[in-house]
Parts: C-alpha cells; sequence; structure tokens
C-alpha cells in the first residue's frame, strides 16, 4: 500500500509539473466577481506562467501561437478559492510530513487556495519552502511563529527579542495567546512595528480589548476579548468559575458598550476572524459521540479523534457544556457576529483546523453554514475568504479576484456560489499556480488519505 501510495504521488507530481510548463486554457466557464457579484457567462480563462493571462469569451483562443492545454470546464462556475485564515498545521518533530503533506491535500479538495497557520513550527517553514518551489502541491501558506503567552514570554525585554527573532527566521505573523502583561504586549507591538511584521490573536485579560485594538492587533482571534469588553467595569473575573471564554458570564454583557467598541475596531483597521465553528462543535452542547462520527473524520488518525473526544467529554463531565448553559452563550456570538459585521468590520473566513472537530478544508463549509445562519449573504461570505484576507496582507492587487494579472489561484463548481453555497463542498476542478487539478485527481487523494487512517 505505500509503494502505491507513493507511486500516486509521482505521478500526480510528474503529471502535474507537465501542466504547470504549459499554457492551460479552460473553456466554457461561467466567472463569478466578487466583486460586484455579477457574473461573466460563457468565457474562457487563458492561464500561463502561474498568472491569469486572459479571459476571454467562449469560442476565441488566445492571441500568440502558443502549445496550449486546453480544459472543457462544462459550465462551471469559477471564483477565486477559499482562505483559511486561522489553521493549525500539523507539527512534524519525528521527520515525518505525512500529516501536514496530507493537509494539503484536504484543504485544496475542499477548494481551499491558502491558509494562515496560526501556531508556527520550524517544519511549517520548511513546508512552506518545499510548496513555493514546486516540489509539493499544496495553497500558498503564510505562517505565525510560535505563540507568545505566559508559558514563553518572561518579561518585555525577552518579549521583544523574540518578535526580532521570529522576523530573522522567516515568519509572517506573530500569534498572541493569553497570559501576557500589559508591558509585554506593548513591548511585542513595539517591536513588531519596528520589524514591520503583523500580530494578532487571542486577547489577554490583563490587556483587554481595548488596549489590544490600541497596540495594533491585525485580527482579533474568535472575536475574543469582545464579551469581556461588554461587561461591567466592576466585574472581576474568576477564571475558576466563568468556564470556556467566560461564557458563563454572557448574561451579563451590556450591549449598549458596543457601538463604542465597534468604533474603536474600526478606528485601528483590525480585522475579525469569528471562528464560529470551533464553538460549536467544540464548546457547543452538541455531544463529542457525534461529531466522531462525522464523515470527514474518516480523513485524520484515529488517536487524534479520541484525543479529541476525550477533551470535549471532559467538559461534558464537569458540566461546563449543558445546553441552558451554551446555548445563550452562542446566540450571543452569532448576534455579535452581525452587529459588528454590518457595522463594516472586516471578517476573515477563518474556522481553526485542525482543532477540536475540525477536519482541514471540511471546517470551512462548516464555517461557511454558521456564517450563512446568522445572517451574511453569500457575496460577503465569499469575501470573506478571498477579497478580505487579500487586503489583511496588502495583496489585493495580486490575489483574491479572477481576474487578469492576478494569480492564477481558483476554483471550479457546478452552481453558482452566490446562489448555492453548498455548490463550495466538492470542486469541478482547481487551478493552483497555474496547476490544474481535476475533481478526480481530488478524489483519488482523498481516498488515498482515507486508507492511511483505516480504522481496525
Amino acid at each position: 500500500m505505500y509503494l502505491k501510495s507513493c507511486v500516486f504521488i509521482f505521478l500526480s507530481l510528474f503529471l502535474s509539473s507537465i501542466l504547470f510548463a504549459q499554457d492551460l486554457l479552460l473553456t466554457g466557464v461561467h466567472v463569478v466577481s466578487l466583486e460586484n457579484g455579477q457574473l461573466l457567462e460563457n468565457r474562457s480563462i487563458h492561464v500561463s506562467e502561474g498568472k491569469i493571462k486572459a479571459i476571454i469569451p467562449a469560442g476565441e483562443l488566445p492571441q500568440g501561437n502558443r502549445n496550449i492545454t486546453k480544459i472543457d470546464g462544462k459550465g462551471s462556475y469559477v471564483f477565486p478559492g477559499l482562505a483559511e485564515f486561522h489553521a493549525h498545521l500539523p507539527v512534524s518533530n519525528d521527520g515525518s510530513t505525512q500529516l501536514q503533506e496530507e493537509s494539503m491535500w484536504l484543504y485544496l479538495a475542499n477548494g481551499v487556495v491558502r491558509i494562515r497557520s496560526m501556531l508556527g513550527h520550524l517544519s511549517h517553514l520548511e513546508l512552506r519552502e518545499r510548496i513555493n518551489s514546486g516540489k509539493l502541491i499544496g495553497p500558498r501558506i503564510v505562517i505565525s511563529g510560535p505563540s507568545f503567552s505566559a508559558a514563553t514570554v518572561i518579561d518585555p525585554q525577552q518579549a521583544a527579542d523574540r518578535v526580532r527573532e521570529q522576523k530573522q527566521e522567516g515568519y509572517d505573523h506573530l500569534k498572541i495567546h493569553p497570559g501576557l502583561s500589559m508591558e509585554e504586549m506593548l513591548a511585542i507591538a513595539k517591536t513588531a512595528k519596528q520589524e514591520q511584521i503583523p500580530f494578532g490573536g487571542h486577547v489577554p485579560l490583563e490587556v483587554g480589548i481595548r488596549n489590544a485594538l490600541q497596540s495594533g492587533f491585525k485580527s482579533v482571534e474568535h472575536m475574543d476579548g469582545y464579551m469581556e469588553g461588554l461587561l461591567p467595569a466592576t466585574l472581576t473575573i474568576d477564571p475558576t468559575t466563568s468556564g470556556p471564554f467566560n461564557l458563563n458570564l454572557v448574561s451579563q454583557v451590556d450591549w449598549n458598550k458596543l457601538p463604542e467598541l465597534i468604533q474603536l475596531t474600526k478606528a485601528t483597521g483590525s480585522y475579525l476572524a469569528p471562528t464560529l465553528t470551533l464553538f460549536d462543535r467544540y464548546f457547543g452542547y452538541i455531544p463529542a459521540d457525534t461529531f466522531r462520527l462525522a464523515p470527514e473524520m474518516k480523513y485524520l488518525p484515529g488517536p487524534l479523534i479520541q484525543q479529541w473526544v476525550n477533551t470535549k467529554k471532559q467538559l461534558e463531565r464537569a458540566g461546563m457544556l449543558d445546553k441552558e448553559k451554551v446555548a445563550p452563550y452562542l446566540a450571543f456570538r452569532r448576534k455579535l457576529f452581525l452587529e459588528l459585521h454590518r457595522a463594516g468590520i472586516p471578517m476573515l473566513m477563518a474556522s481553526d483546523s485542525p482543532q477540536v472537530f475540525n477536519v482541514p478544508g471540511f471546517s470551512i463549509h462548516h464555517e461557511i453554514a454558521l456564517m450563512s445562519a446568522a445572517g451574511m449573504s453569500n457575496l460577503e461570505i465569499l469575501k470573506t475568504g478571498s477579497i478580505v484576507p487579500s487586503q489583511y496582507m496588502g495583496t489585493e492587487s495580486s490575489w483574491g479576484k479572477v481576474k487578469v494579472g492576478f494569480d492564477a489561484d481558483f476554483v471550479l463548481v457546478e452552481n453558482n456560489p452566490l446562489l448555492d453555497l453548498k455548490t463550495l463542498q466538492k470542486p469541478t476542478g482547481v487551478v493552483i499556480r497555474g496547476q490544474w487539478i481535476s475533481r478526480e485527481e481530488l478524489q483519488g487523494q482523498l481516498d488515498r488519505i482515507e486508507k492511511n487512517h483505516l480504522r481496525n
């Protein structure tokens, strides 16, 4: 089985390298514009050297004599693909890169062409290099360094030194975790500005949402800190009784404080990564055994799934996830998400994968369903996974749209995603760095990964 798997990977890479060397012409497709929600019907897309060279009426050929590989789009709808902007790439401590490589295919098979990994490791830098050099097929990757937390930061000077070290090592982003003091946070923020490296993450309790935003948080993960910012100033939070993410305190939220927080968030230019599905699955009241049986769990190792089950069941046994406790908190998060979105605060598509019951790629579709249920339109949802993350990275002129001159990273689906979000779950094909990957190849990779993790 291992030999067959290696042969399959070799052939896939060989065929992809051939396609990459040729120009591609995808014919008979409809191009979805996420800038205005309009549709360019019956088009052909010319791809060359990893870029979109032309979008022309179907039946026409691009100018010049080229060796063009034609691919029949069969009436598929083309959109820029999705970005998972809160991922956790597997760590390779023992030299095995199997789970990392499998994660790349799980993302691509679900139409995810970019990820921002939010808890970095040196093996992630190696993975990114392999992908950028063409040795491995996978989404484009932005990597945060190892987190800044109470466990890794001892004082402001050491925190500042770690910022410089991570910048020098080649990380793209900094990740903040709980436990930092105000002085440590300010040292990180000051040095990050000097080094021109963005930072974001959780909001340490001592720092608070207002100070976090003013310090320069580029992204607030999980909408962390906002509920605490809406609690009475006289309230002292006791982490031993307040529950995960202080969910037991939701009844004391004062919505009258939200306009001021919205104004501050907009003034500081911060983005939000809601990760609605993380809370629905990890901290929600649906039992762990229900998620254990979800179809996509077959693509991950059994011991990892069992670890997730044990983690959630521990909270269940403690009574922390009883429906009467959790349901009001989840309703609060949905309302907060929609209020912040309607106020114009930019949202990043993020599902926190792979985390508890969030399988890479597949979890993005759970996130999409929850954003839709909360009241966000299909167009705005698609923007959170394309245009908005490109703006976040300051690269909106090169990706996030299906447009001439942009990176040839896009996805084909059967139906118009502006009308049918479920069509995103099964791409008919993916183009990444100008390379064409068919539905058949994507399914073949999924089948291979499933066999790697067959349960006894």
